[in-house]
């Protein structure tokens, strides 16, 4: 069935909800080298009950929230989850032609659509409901010389902390677990009119028939074909239910909800080295990926890349791809609670990913993702 697209030209931000926002400003611009370009203003924080930063780099701008008092929308997210992604916030064409849209196919709304006046002219913006756990999608339509950011935030006159050295760029796509994804499958179709992009599944069991513990899952990535704008979705597949990393990310969640952002760099070599120097820390990759990694590359049929392969091992980069000098390589950090040593952090992470002509999602690193992810819970005695 295709249903009428929405109008989305992007993704404008992501909204964040921390326990600790002078942590998270850290991360960004000392480690990832974000800038942090405004904040909520003196009368919002008073209002909402939390106090906010926004920080960006290229196309890529995040929203951080931490609750100051209770009752507020980053205090009820964290009564009930780690930190994580409240809010994935779009980019629409006409504001009022996208809420018609949705409520002709039943999307549920958390307020009409309303107009603000912002640095360089007007925003008009609205919220819905998601089957994302408690996600929230915002749709917001911006005057063509707006450089104000949202209503209640204030624009610094110049920013400060980090200079993108590392040329992050774009969102690539965002990843999530669920339950059940079907639901979600369907509603991204009939409600936001997405279309099935890729899908794959696999089990560790594949590879070793007779284990008696194992996980595995189904992933479905869906697109809006006008924008580009990619999800990638996931659930545990049978046998050992229970003991999937995917089902283990929503007990550490306490729901369904945003597994990981994947961001776009030009040189994915030089940003792990600079990134591993400054600390960072990365998901492990097995020796045994790469002793594979050439004739995998010839069997996948891209037959030659332009990195070394020792240097891909020193920094535990994956490849993958489908043809011709066509591939893409890609790390992930570890988890927020990882990196910071608390566990309030949660299960969220950042991939980075570099295409070189491959606009896939490599199904041979689903499963060294999977795997590595894997290995972690098993060294924490959760397997």
């Amino acid at each position: 069935m295709t249903v009428e697209p929405l109008g989305i030209t992007g993704i404008d931000a992501i909204h964040y909800y921390v326990h600790d926002l002078d942590r998270m400003r850290e991360f960004l611009t000392e480690k990832l080298d974000f800038s942090e370009i405004g904040r909520s203003a003196p009368e919002m924080e008073e209002r909402s009950g939390q106090r906010a930063r926004v920080f960006r780099a290229g196309n890529i701008t995040l929203v951080v929230s931490q609750p100051t008092q209770p009752g507020g929308r980053a205090w009820r997210w964290l009564r009930r989850h780690p930190e994580g992604v409240g809010t994935i916030i779009f980019r629409v064409a006409d504001a009022q032609r996208a809420y018609a849209l949705l409520d002709q196919r039943g999307g549920t709304f958390i307020e009409d659509v309303e107009t603000y006046e912002v640095a360089g002219g007007k925003c008009a913006m609205f919220n819905i409901t998601t089957p994302f756990g408690d996600t929230t999608f915002r749709f917001v339509e911006r005057d063509e010389h707006v450089v104000g950011l949202f209503p209640g935030f204030q624009l610094y006159d110049a920013p400060k902390g980090g200079k993108n050295r590392f040329g992050f760029d774009r969102i690539d796509h965002i990843t999530s677990n669920f339950q059940t994804m079907r639901p979600m499958l369907l509603w991204m179709e009939q409600v936001m009119g997405f279309r099935v992009y890729w899908d794959v599944e696999f089990h560790t069991t594949d590879v070793a028939e007779d284990a008696e513990t194992g996980s595995g899952l189904k992933s479905v990535v869906v697109w809006d074909a006008g924008s580009g704008v990619k999800f990638a979705n996931n659930e545990p597949k049978r046998p050992f239910f229970k003991k999937s990393q995917i089902n283990l990310f929503g007990e550490d969640h306490r729901g369904d909800g945003v597994q990981h952002v994947a961001l776009t760099v030009p040189d994915i070599v030089g940003t792990v080295t600079d990134l591993r120097g400054r600390g960072v820390e990365f998901m492990p990759t097995p020796g045994t990926y790469y002793d594979a990694l050439p004739a995998r590359i010839d069997r996948l049929g891209i037959n030659r890349i332009d990195e070394d392969i020792q240097v891909l091992r020193d920094l535990e980069i994956l490849i993958d791809g489908d043809k011709d000098h066509s591939y893409l390589l890609q790390i992930f950090l570890k988890e927020q609670a990882g990196l910071f040593d608390d566990p309030k952090a949660g299960p969220f992470f950042i991939e980075i990913i570099q295409r070189k002509g491959d606009e896939g999602f490599g199904a041979g690193n689903f499963r060294a993702l999977f795997e590595s992810i894997e290995r972690a819970q098993k060294a924490e005695g959760r397997i």
